[in-house]
């Protein structure tokens, strides 16, 4: 089958341009030396991906992205749950636009695909680190 990013919305993203979203991720992806699967996006409420959170992870919190890794090095595969309620609670937080947030979060969870991970402080140096990198080559007119 063979690079296929889709991008479900359960919730209004208000995004409306997930071509160029695409565009992006598949260069993320080829930049970490991986291929892509079958990547699923879906965007949900902090009550949707809490049920999420709770049932698969144990964690009884919010969150902005919890990701599912079903990749065969070097194919990544996976479905990447998205909070879009955490994203505007984020960029309203931290002071960030909206579509930066947006953009953040998708990369965060290709990210966990190509194998970062951010559990340790200096994993989520070097997490935060790879998002700003690939942020700075984004087409923001998304």
């Amino acid at each position: 089958m063979g690079e296929v990013i889709e991008f479900v919305e359960k919730v209004n993203t208000n995004f409306t341009n997930f071509d160029k979203v695409k565009s992006w991720l598949l260069k993320v992806i080829s930049q970490e030396g991986k291929t892509t699967g079958v990547i699923t996006y879906v965007f949900m409420s902090d009550a949707s991906l809490l049920e999420y959170n709770v049932k698969f992870l144990h964690h009884n919190f919010y969150t902005d992205v919890i990701t599912f890794d079903d990749s065969s090095f070097p194919e990544i595969n996976g479905d990447i749950l998205v909070s879009m309620d955490r994203i505007i609670d984020n960029a309203s937080h931290m002071k960030t636009d909206l579509k930066e947030e947006f953009l953040r979060v998708v990369v965060h969870g290709v990210l966990h695909l190509c194998g970062y991970k951010d559990k340790s402080g200096n994993e989520e140096k070097l997490m935060r680190s790879k998002e700003a990198f690939y942020l700075d080559q984004v087409d923001f007119n998304i």
